[in-house]
């Protein structure tokens, strides 16, 4: 049974005083030695939690003694870790699932000739550096450098790396945690891909290839 009680009569030459139980009970002999971690020494008047041991003549010593104050910081840091880990959000295969069938699309309409090869090698080269730019910021937040601005990850989402922002999120664990940052995110997806979208309509094909390309091989 576990005991708290406080330091009383503490002699440091000698390493040894005794504990009055909080609450009132038998008063209890303390050695250096039975402190268990002896990570340091106690003081007069200090918390701890024991257990008792009845010895000859009616006496009784504390075992397994431990301050109360590093118990309470190990418990706190214990709850702080599971609050952390409970917090987290769960994921889904949704992203990944849209990612995939956006992929498929994505390659039917250039091999139909709905859309031309370079924009497929677009979003794959963009979605590539949106990746490293994420590598990056992660590297530069678990070393404490000057970090890549949101609104900067965003951007490239937003320009068409958003398979490469989510395959960033889901292998290098960053930004999962900030819900304000995934909401951010999704706009930019659900823009890019009306974007895209827009190209399969009459007056986006006749704004693509009359505009867009026209433009492009000018450059």
């Amino acid at each position: 049974m576990k005991f708290q009680g406080k330091v009383t009569n503490w002699n440091d030459d000698k390493g040894f005083g005794f504990v009055e139980p909080n609450g009132g009970g038998v008063r209890a002999f303390v050695h250096i030695k039975a402190f268990n971690p002896r990570s340091r020494r106690p003081v007069e008047g200090e918390l701890i939690t024991y257990e008792l041991v009845s010895e000859k003549n009616n006496r009784y010593k504390a075992t397994n003694i431990k301050f109360s104050r590093d118990t309470h910081q190990v418990n706190g840091r214990s709850r702080a870790t599971n609050s952390n880990k409970s917090s987290k959000p769960k994921g889904t295969i949704f992203g990944p699932l849209l990612t995939l069938f956006f992929c498929i699309g994505l390659c039917i309409s250039i091999v139909n000739g709905k859309l031309p090869a370079y924009v497929g090698f677009a979003y794959l080269v963009i979605s590539l550096i949106t990746i490293f730019v994420y590598a990056k910021d992660k590297y530069s937040a678990q070393n404490n450098r000057w970090r890549t601005p949101e609104s900067t990850l965003h951007f490239f989402s937003l320009i068409g790396g958003w398979p490469g922002a989510l395959f960033a999120q889901k292998q290098l664990r960053h930004k999962t945690s900030k819900s304000e940052f995934i909401s951010i995110y999704r706009i930019t997806v659900f823009f890019n891909v009306a974007a895209l979208l827009i190209i399969y309509t009459e007056q986006g094909q006749h704004l693509l290839h009359n505009m867009v390309l026209p433009l492009l091989r000018s450059l």
